[in-house]
This record gives structure tokens, C-alpha cells and sequence, in this order.
């Protein structure tokens, strides 16, 4: 966890720094080429489907690449001779823990969104199916995602997550993946003493094929405000 955290961190001004456009097509690659694996994620049994969804849904996130600032950016009106301006940016560093019940479209809809927006992230794999996620780990290697903008690791949740939500280096935790509300609430509080930012859905709560909306991009951004003044 503290070498994927350390990896993380040292992608993060190059991730965040790409323009929104390369950030898009490279996720626009990352869809082309798991659409070309298709056989090796159904031979790990996962459904066909669910396989053509996951392609699906790195094409929908690629596509909010260069929007996500026009639609919740903005320019507000103030007294006085300023322009001032509001911009979405990337939080930083996002520990994930990838859901169990789908460990392939899941985890996809998980993933994606945080890193569209300039965000790295350090992802906890399916605890009982991780073989979808190693896969896609060659996936994102083989498409021109630079190292260390995703890190994904195995192994069981509630060995991994507590040192992944005390990480003073962590900026935001999705504990969508966390089934156990003892370890959910522990792992709160965990994050609190750092001021982490903690998204915890209810178990069991999200249809993995249904639109995914824009709720996951925003609760991984901070708002910059700038004031500037007019005429100059």
C-alpha cells in the first residue's frame, strides 16, 4: 500500500497536468483495448454483457474528459470590477476498494471516474475475484496510461484498507467495495484523522448497468475560485 501511494503521488502532477483531451483518448484506448481481450475476460466467466459494459462505460467517462469543467464550472457574478471564476480540479490522490459483486464492470465504474478528472488512484481489487483486475491491470499497461495513475492490489480488504484510509498521502477513499459496516465505519474514522474525503454508498445500493451519472466525477473534485480583475 505505501509503495502504490508513493507511485501514485509521483504520477500525479503529470496525470493532472495533461490536457483533457489526451486524458480522453487514452481512456478512449483503454475501451479499445478491452473490447480486443474480450476472450480472456470470458474466459475469467465473466458475462459477456458485463464485459461489453465495462467497454462501454471507459467510452462514456473518455467523453466527460473536456466537458466536466464547462458543465460544472463557472463565472459568478459578483459587486465590483472582478471577473471571478470557478473550476473543477482533481483531489488528488483516491484510494478505491473495487465492489465484490461486480468485479469487472464494478470496478471499471469505479476507476474511470476518478482518473478522467486528473486524479491517481490506488485501488483494492474484488477480495474473492481478482483475476478481472489483474487483467485489466495489462490492459491499462498497454495503453498508454503512464505508470503509477492506477495501482491495483490484492489481497483481503480488511488487511489492506485501514492503512490505505489512515495514508496521510490519500486525498479521497471510495469505500464502495466495503460490505462490513464495522470495518466501513473504522475505516472512517481512519480517513477523518488525515481529513480524507469519504465517499461510502449503502451496500448494495448500485445497479452496475444502469447510467452512472455524474455523481462519482464530482465527489472527486475540488472547486478553485479565482478572482481576477477587469480590464487588466
Amino acid at each position: 500500500v505505501r509503495d502504490a501511494v508513493v507511485a501514485a503521488r509521483a504520477a500525479s502532477t503529470r496525470w493532472s497536468g495533461a490536457t483533457a483531451y489526451n486524458r480522453g483518448q487514452i481512456l478512449y484506448r483503454i475501451a479499445e483495448m478491452l473490447e480486443g481481450r474480450r476472450a480472456e475476460f470470458a474466459a475469467l466467466r465473466r458475462p459477456p454483457e458485463e464485459v461489453a459494459a465495462a467497454v462501454d462505460r471507459w467510452v462514456w467517462y473518455a467523453g466527460w474528459s473536456d466537458k466536466i469543467a464547462q458543465v460544472y464550472g463557472s463565472a459568478n457574478p459578483v459587486a465590483g470590477p472582478f471577473f471571478n471564476l470557478s473550476t473543477p480540479e482533481p483531489t488528488g490522490v483516491v484510494g478505491i476498494v473495487a465492489p465484490g459483486d461486480s468485479p469487472l464492470l464494478g470496478l471499471v465504474s469505479v476507476v474511470a471516474p476518478a482518473i478522467v478528472t486528473g486524479n491517481t488512484a490506488v485501488v483494492l481489487a474484488a477480495e474473492h475475484d481478482p483475476l478481472p483486475a489483474v487483467t485489466l491491470a495489462e490492459v491499462l499497461a498497454t495503453s498508454d496510461l503512464p505508470g503509477g495513475v492506477v495501482n491495483i492490489l490484492t489481497g483481503r480488504v480488511a488487511e489492506l484498507a485501514p492503512w490505505l484510509a489512515s495514508h496521510s498521502d490519500v486525498n479521497a477513499l471510495d469505500l464502495t467495495g466495503v460490505t462490513d459496516a464495522t470495518l466501513a465505519t473504522s475505516l472512517e474514522r481512519a480517513a477523518a484523522g488525515t481529513l480524507t474525503r469519504v465517499t461510502r454508498p449503502p451496500v448494495g445500493s448500485v445497479d452496475w448497468f444502469a447510467d452512472p451519472g455524474t455523481a462519482r466525477l464530482i465527489s472527486l473534485l475540488e472547486t478553485k475560485t479565482v478572482w481576477h480583475p477587469t480590464g487588466a
